[in-house]
């Protein structure tokens, strides 16, 4: 077994942060070596938790729309590689799924991305990603997703393809205008590539 796949038998057996977790530990993960494109979210959310397949939900869903790929290009790990700052789902809160637990990425985010030396784009879902992600001062997601071009082309700053969202969506029209066709030429462009 290679040095990657022992990486992530390792991170799947995590329970770091099990006794925080209201459902236990299940990370979720997808990691090859020739991925060219990093979908770096949040945390697993509860439908994810429940069938262990990263973005299995309403949001993955759009986030597929978003990229022009279909399921099976989606969950090709040669293709792309799925890491979330948080490997498993932290629960829910007021307003939705809680943060990802803080000892997460520090005990596993270099070591996975290390295992990753072809990534040409990393698409940082949320804020959580776009702070680990893009190394500026504090800016709120829509000035970040706003300036997009800054960081493009190795890193596109998205928000939360997550129903919660449609209002966000509704107020920025300019999202799906602008940004989107140019996400999915480059998307298409690396898969062909």
């Amino acid at each position: 077994m290679s040095s990657w796949q022992n990486l992530l038998t390792e991170v799947r057996q995590c329970t770091l942060c099990e006794p925080e977790l209201p459902m236990g530990a299940r990370p979720v993960v997808q990691l090859h070596p020739n991925a060219k494109i990093l979908v770096a979210g949040q945390a697993p959310g509860r439908r994810v938790h429940a069938s262990g397949k990263p973005f299995d939900d309403p949001s993955g869903d759009r986030l597929r729309q978003w990229m022009g790929v279909d399921k099976s290009t989606f969950y090709d790990a040669e293709k792309l590689a799925i890491i979330p700052m948080g490997l498993c789902y932290p629960g829910t809160g007021k307003s939705g799924d809680l943060p990802p637990r803080p000892e997460c990425a520090p005990a596993w985010r270099h070591k996975l991305l290390e295992q990753l030396p072809n990534l040409e784009l990393t698409l940082a879902v949320g804020q959580y990603a776009q702070s680990w992600h893009i190394d500026e001062p504090k800016q709120t997601l829509t000035e970040r997703v706003k300036n997009w071009e800054h960081y493009w082309p190795d890193v596109l700053p998205l928000p939360h393809p997550s129903p919660r969202n449609n209002l966000w969506l509704k107020r920025n029209l300019w999202f799906e205008d602008t940004i989107i066709p140019t996400l999915q030429k480059r998307i298409a462009e690396l898969l062909s590539a």
